[in-house]
């Protein structure tokens, strides 16, 4: 498929856009609507799924502008469809009202066969796991064993090759700051540097702030202020963190200025989700007595403190997406990339789940999207991001690979449920409302050993990976 063709008079775009203007993005010719109200005819079942489910979100405002993907302009929405996939959803949400914390780590990747006690009753959310509230579970990378071999290996001179190989298996909660700042690159590796550097940057970011965000804005750059305003407090809705008003004040800056300093890609949805890991890791930093972050009050942290947190979370955050900078660009090329891989790899790795969505016309696009776009933040519960991104950040350079066979390996965890889905509309629900709400970080090393398994598996054989079709 050839990106540049004019899509003037295709039949179908790849991109649909609403009337106004999206922030963070360049304005191509807008489609002309069809208004034709005759009931079109013959269409498939996740033309009417898609229908159903496109404005799901949008409640007559006119302030949430979102880029769907699409190639269904003549599609007429089916009343009918829609009431039946909202009951469909609400009736499967109502199925994990109980949600239960597992006493053991579960020793194979076999999601139906883990036994949890019952314990804690909470609400689900569509489209996010429901997170383990107010509770500091001891997780694996926090055993006393490794948080002294990091203790030592801090102590002295360490390398980044090092440090890498130390942190893939999980990071400590009482080392991670320092541990993230070091793999991303914004701390030097040099101890006689670390304070000089801190100080400097952290200056060179509040006068970003003043220079930009309290100034005086173009339409542009209003247009990407209001749609950080919108897209913010949506964040982690059932963490209680995230709706204080001084944490929302801190992201919508973080956010602005990243956007001001990469106009190749603007704020576009979801940059927003990767903030979170780093904001609550150097916010652990000041929690005293181990408490636990979801409840935590941030304005009881000095100022001073505040700042520290915001600045290494913008300067964390900038490091981690400029390897994957082409995910966000105009039409997002690199995330479609990676979905025409990740079918690839998923044919090569085990082609009976491929057939089986294959034939029920379920396309990867409309699941793996969002993984790679939000780098499964928004199918994982927080702290088990946490865990992940540690292996995240001691791939180093190779982030942006390793990240396909994770999606992989996590597509591939789920295949005894989805072998015993039988229609598209039951394989969709379940592909975007994963029941990840008991993970722990025991599964999460599960999935990157899994995830790593496969890239051993094909790092000398990288043609799976050749998008002949995407290019051609």
């Amino acid at each position: 498929m050839n990106m540049d063709k004019d899509n003037g008079h295709d039949k179908t775009s790849f991109w649909k856009k609403n009337a106004r203007t999206v922030p963070g993005r360049p304005s191509p010719k807008k489609d002309v609507k069809p208004t034709s109200k005759t009931k079109q005819t013959g269409s498939t079942s996740f033309h009417d799924f898609q229908a159903s489910v496109s404005d799901a979100w949008e409640i007559d405002d006119d302030d949430d502008d979102f880029c769907i993907i699409s190639g269904l302009e003549n599609t007429k929405i089916s009343k009918k469809v829609s009431q039946s996939a909202a009951i469909n959803v609400l009736n499967s949400h109502r199925n994990f009202s109980d949600v239960v914390m597992p006493e053991k780590p579960i020793s194979t990747i076999n999601p139906s066969t883990s036994d949890a006690p019952e314990s804690l009753r909470c609400s689900r959310i569509p489209g996010r796991p429901q997170q383990m509230r107010c509770r500091n579970t001891p997780q694996d990378e926090d055993s006393e064993s490794k948080l002294k071999r990091f203790e030592n290996y801090l102590s002295n001179a360490p390398t980044l090759q090092g440090l890498c190989e130390l942190s893939w298996s999980g990071v400590p909660v009482k080392v991670r700051p320092i541990v993230w700042r070091l793999l991303s690159g914004y701390l030097p590796m040099n101890l006689e540097r670390r304070n000089n550097v801190l100080e400097r940057k952290r200056q060179d970011y509040w006068s970003l702030v003043n220079k930009y965000y309290y100034a005086d804005h173009d339409e542009n750059d209003r247009d990407i202020k209001h749609q950080i305003n919108i897209d913010v407090p949506r964040m982690n809705p059932t963490v209680p963190l995230f709706q204080q008003k001084t944490v929302q004040a801190i992201f919508e800056r973080i956010l602005f200025i990243w956007s001001i300093r990469h106009p190749a890609s603007g704020y576009v949805q979801g940059i927003n989700d990767l903030v979170t890991p780093f904001y609550v890791v150097f916010l652990q930093e000041y929690i005293p007595n181990n408490q636990s972050f979801e409840t935590f009050m941030v304005d009881t942290l000095s100022e001073d403190e505040l700042k520290i947190i915001e600045a290494d979370s913008f300067w964390c955050l900038s490091k981690f997406l400029d390897g994957i900078q082409d995910n966000y660009v105009f039409a997002q090329i690199g995330i479609q990339k990676k979905v025409h891989q990740l079918e690839e790899l998923i044919t090569r790795v085990d082609e009976t789940l491929h057939r089986h969505l294959r034939s029920h016309n379920v396309s990867y696009l409309q699941f793996s999207f969002r993984w790679l776009n939000n780098l499964l933040t928004r199918e994982l519960p927080l702290r088990c991001t946490i865990r992940l991104w540690d292996t995240y950040l001691a791939e180093s350079d190779n982030f942006a690979s390793f990240q396909l066979y994770v999606s992989a390996a996590f597509l591939l965890y789920w295949k005894e449920d989805l072998m015993r889905q039988n229609d598209f509309q039951g394989l969709l629900i379940l592909l975007q409302n994963l029941p990840t709400q008991v993970w722990s970080s025991s599964q999460i090393s599960l999935l990157v050993a899994e995830a790593y398994k496969m890239k051993y598996m094909f790092a000398d054989a990288p043609n799976h990976l050749q998008s002949n079709r995407f290019d051609s």
